[in-house]
């Protein structure tokens, strides 16, 4: 996961632990929900916020849903946030992995610092 923002885990209570893990989840989710499994390689911390920031402003209760199995939560299954906070998030990441390619491709560095990478992208 690309961002400036990172969780302090050793300074989180279990209860926002548990809020940070469910917006996480819920950001991948839905990433993966409305644009297919590969867009849940945009998933970063710093999309994660919206989603944070959102269900903060909302004068209803949290809405959540119980995801299945996740090999990143330890096959355990979570209650994960939904809803236009999550859909917001999810859009917010793919506009900065966007961002975020397009600057290794202008700066031909990262993976576009490869010769086979950077051979396709001089046409």
């Amino acid at each position: 996961m690309f961002g400036i923002i990172r969780p302090c885990r050793h300074r989180l209570s279990e209860r926002l632990h548990a809020s940070w893990l469910a917006h996480l989840c819920g950001l991948c989710l839905a990433l993966r929900d409305d644009h297919g499994q590969l867009a849940r390689t945009a998933t970063n911390y710093d999309g994660l916020v919206v989603s944070v920031l959102v269900e903060a402003q909302s004068p209803r209760e949290a809405d959540r849903r119980t995801a299945g199995p996740c090999p990143l939560r330890g096959m355990r299954t979570a209650p994960v946030a939904r809803g236009e906070g999550a859909r917001l998030a999810a859009a917010v990441s793919l506009a900065l992995a966007s961002v975020k390619v397009r600057d290794h491709v202008l700066d031909g560095d990262g993976l576009f610092a490869r010769r086979p990478v950077a051979a396709g992208r001089a046409g």
